[in-house]
Parts: structure tokens; sequence; C-alpha cells
């Protein structure tokens, strides 16, 4: 199965977006070098890898794109057969799995320091939840015991965990973060590392709703907007405000297409790195979609007053 994000990323796509990772990762192997203790003797079975780290990270982020669901497949079929021109250093799907594992932490900062899109004012936030299990096999469930948790949603209880968001109006991601299902929504917020580069107002659900939070967001120059609930009484709202709130499905949007698209929940891993390097491989495929959901702010200046218009 093919879908038109795939179909988009031509062979010259494919070149770009490794020079850009081979790049990083010349630049991240040097600092890693400079402030990492070397071992006196290397472990007995270490063996050095024929594929680079930037060619793991494109595998990972065009699997993400293409569609197909299984990872060995893709990998045999698409990678090994009909890219092999692209990729002459394969090596065997075992291998490669173990290789996987490397690229988390220079995928993370890829991420954050590349792919992540800038502020523009107008940011909305959301949380979606990541199950890694059926609910009738938590009991049975090993893989992240002791690391997932039960949480619950809008869509009922699950067992996992939650991928926390934040994207301007043009559906560029600005942050992300990862917690356990039972962490309340509005706990990442409280971190400045996860608001840092955030400015201007910050659309949420109900779920955001809390006087110290607004306090503590509104000192760091963001203005939290959330819906009313029925015992907020003498509340007030402006009209561009109550247009932010209608508009707030685009985030809503993003997570959808995380999940249908690069498929960044599914109950088949088997171990939290394969699991971290999914995600992340999900997150940075998204990124490079040419098409995201937006929406058009334009400020209309009407005598003095200004008024924020949405298309």
């Amino acid at each position: 199965m093919k879908l038109k994000n795939f179909a988009m990323i031509t062979e010259d796509k494919v070149t770009e977006i490794f020079c850009i990772a081979d790049d990083f990762c010349k630049v991240f192997d040097a600092q890693m070098a400079k402030y990492t203790f070397k071992a006196e003797r290397k472990r007995k079975y270490h063996r050095e890898s024929r594929m680079s780290k930037a060619e793991i990270m494109v595998i990972m982020i065009l699997f993400h794109s293409s569609g197909y669901r299984c990872l060995k497949h893709f990998y045999l079929e698409k990678v090994c057969k009909h890219m092999r021109h692209l990729f002459p250093e394969v090596v065997s799907y075992n291998r490669f799995v173990e290789l996987e594992r490397e690229i988390a932490i220079p995928l993370i900062v890829f991420i954050k320091k590349v792919l992540l899109g800038k502020c523009t004012g107008i940011s909305f936030v959301d949380s979606t939840p990541l199950r890694v299990c059926k609910n009738q096999r938590i009991h049975m469930h090993k893989t992240f015991k002791g690391i997932a948790q039960r949480g619950k949603c809008s869509m009922g209880w699950f067992f996992g965990f939650k991928l926390h968001l934040i994207c301007n109006e043009k559906g560029e991601l600005l942050n992300f973060m990862i917690t356990p299902g039972d962490v309340d929504d509005r706990k990442p917020l409280e971190y400045k590392a996860f608001v840092k580069f955030i400015y201007g107002k910050l659309v949420g659900d109900k779920g955001y709703i809390g006087k110290r939070l607004f306090e503590r967001l509104f000192v760091d120059g963001i203005q939290l907007i959330t819906k009313l609930k029925s015992n907020m009484k003498g509340a007030l709202m402006s009209v561009s405000d109550k247009l932010l709130l209608r508009k707030r499905a685009i985030i809503e949007t993003v997570n959808d297409e995380l999940k249908n698209i690069a498929q960044v929940e599914h109950s088949r891993h088997r171990s939290f790195g394969n699991f971290a390097v999914n995600l992340l491989g999900g997150i940075a495929a998204y990124c490079y979609f040419p098409k995201k959901p937006s929406i058009r702010v334009q400020t209309v200046d009407m005598s003095n007053d200004r008024q924020l218009t949405l298309f």
C-alpha cells in the first residue's frame, strides 16, 4: 500500500534528507566524542556497522512516510531490492534492528534542532494516548511493565503513554513530550523546557483549565486560551479567542496523521528502545510531510481596532 506522501518523496528528496542527516550526525558525533570518556578496551563482540547513522535515520523516516505497516517487509522488499542503489551497504534485517536502537538519541536531537518549526504567536496544545496493548491484555503485558501506566482519555481507559504536542497554525510541530499514561495533561506545560520557545496565544481544550497554570504561563508571556466551564462566572473571552478555539481541530488532525499515516501507535513492540525509535521516526516523517493541516490567519485593521480573521 502506498500513500501520496511517499509518492512525493523522490530520489532527490531522499538524497536531500540524507545530506541534512549526515551533516548533523558528523557534528553530533564530534560533540559526543569530545565529552565522552573512552573505554580502555572494546567490548568482546563489538563491531562497527557498515551502515551509517544517517542511513538508518533516513530509512526510518521513509518507512513512516510509506504507508507500510511492517518494518521488516518494507526493509526487505523496498530498501534491499528497489532502493539498493541509494543504500549500497545494507545489512540483514536482524542487524538493522540492533542498529536501530543506537540512533534514538541522535534522532531526538535531530528533530529538536533541525526539524521543529518556529512559533508564530498562535499555538495549539493537545495530548493523545499511545496504547501499547489492548485493555484485555494489560495483566499479561511484560514489555512495558513498570514503565507504561493506565490512563484515561476522551475515548476511555487505556494502557500506555501520552504524547503531548504543541503546533502552530501551519501544522508545524513546535515541541513534544512523552509521559506515562496517568500524567495530567497540564503537567508538561509546567516545565519551562517544554514551552521555552512558545509565546503569544496557546489554545487548548478544557483539560488545560487551571488558575495556577494560567498565571504561570502568563508570567512567561503565554496566554492560555481554553473553553469556559459553566461555573466560571464573570470570565470573558474576546471574539478572536473564540475563533481560535473553533480552529483547535488542527492539532487533532496532526494527531490523526501521526497515528494513521506515520503509525506512531501499534502494539507490536518488543522493547522500549524499539518503541522510542518508532515514535521518533514517525514524528520526523511528519515533519517532512509536504502537506500539513493549516489555517490562514489574517489581521484586519478596522478603524482603530485590530480584528483577527481565520480561513
